[in-house]
């Protein structure tokens, strides 16, 4: 167990260098950040002591290791649109994007895999049908679509639920949370649902294939023979068997949720690193963006890790395989 945890903490460490390296390398070629902070009325003497000042006439190799170093020490240099140290606004926006997230995920996976479960026991009954035929609005409708579809029922005709900011939130010093207020949580219920409807639907989906595929299979004819309930079978077998491919999805979407929220916090005025990239790519704040891919990176490598050490506990081959014997 413990090599297997070295092995991949190696990985991720040589996956981060190398998306830093690909971020900062990326964006050495997006326009001139100098333009963007001081304006047309500047003189080429402020232009040149700017550019010395944040260190953009070093070598692209030095600025490179100066950029990882200031990244493992958590400081990602300072914002060329307001000036400010990037970890600050970070910081700030962070506790919003994670929230939504969190919030998005749980809803998916807790309405997702009964609705699965379901589809794949009662495969032939009208509800199934039904959850089938709402799965596929989820998986066709884009995203902002569905985000302005809830915003005009349920916010505008209906009345019943806020449509953009985050709402009260409570300070616990390093974190600003939403979960401690009513008005926060209600802020929190049309984004959610946008940013999980897909993943809803795609572990649905996904559940309900693997429910099927596991009923056929012949273990789990012996134990029908053997008399068992369809209780024991269908959920003390199939369902921990249907399990392991819904873990790697669960923890792929996850970090896609993180990637991928800019578009849902757009249309909801969401108050996370969503708008903060987006305003990054509009100035040009290369800062902003390089440490946005790489904090992007350190949540998939995380999730990745996880995954792998969850796979290590459910799936019992994985142990005997890297036992003496495999070896």
């Amino acid at each position: 167990m413990f090599a297997f945890i070295v092995q991949r903490l190696f990985q991720a460490i040589f996956v981060m260098l190398a998306v830093a390296l690909v971020s900062f390398t990326l964006f050495q070629f997006v326009g001139d950040p100098i333009n963007n902070m001081m304006g047309q009325d500047a003189t080429e003497e402020q232009r040149e002591a700017l550019r010395e000042r944040l260190g953009l006439n070093d070598p692209v190799p030095v600025q490179f290791l100066r950029f990882v170093g200031n990244t493992v020490q958590g400081e990602f240099g300072l914002s060329y649109r307001v000036g400010k140290p990037v970890s600050e606004l970070i910081a700030e926006r962070l506790p919003a994007t994670l929230e939504l997230v969190a919030v998005s995920a749980v809803l998916a996976l807790v309405v997702g895999v009964p609705m699965g479960i379901y589809t794949g026991l009662k495969r032939y009954s009208v509800v199934s049908r039904l959850f089938l035929t709402v799965s596929l609005v989820g998986i066709s409708l884009p995203t902002f679509l569905i985000g302005i579809l809830l915003i005009l029922i349920f916010g505008v005709w209906l009345g019943w639920l806020p449509t953009f900011g985050r709402g009260g939130t409570v300070d616990l010093g390093l974190w600003q949370t939403s979960f401690l207020t009513l008005q926060g949580w209600s802020h929190l219920i049309l984004p959610s649902i946008t940013l999980a409807l897909f993943q809803l639907t795609l572990i649905m989906r996904l559940v309900r294939a693997e429910m099927l595929e596991v009923l056929r299979t012949d273990y789990i004819k012996f134990a029908r023979a053997r008399g068992l309930r369809n209780r024991a079978i269908n959920y003390g077998h199939a369902l921990k068997n249907t399990l392991v491919p819904v873990i790697t999805i669960m923890g792929l979407q996850i970090g896609s949720l993180l990637a991928f929220s800019i578009i849902t916090e757009t249309v909801f005025q969401w108050p996370g690193m969503g708008l903060l990239i987006l305003q990054g790519i509009q100035f040009v704040d290369i800062p902003v963006m390089s440490s946005y891919l790489v904090l992007v990176a350190l949540f998939f490598v995380i999730i990745n890790l996880t995954v792998d050490l969850l796979y290590y506990a459910v799936d019992p081959r994985l142990r005997i395989e890297r036992g003496p014997a495999g070896h």
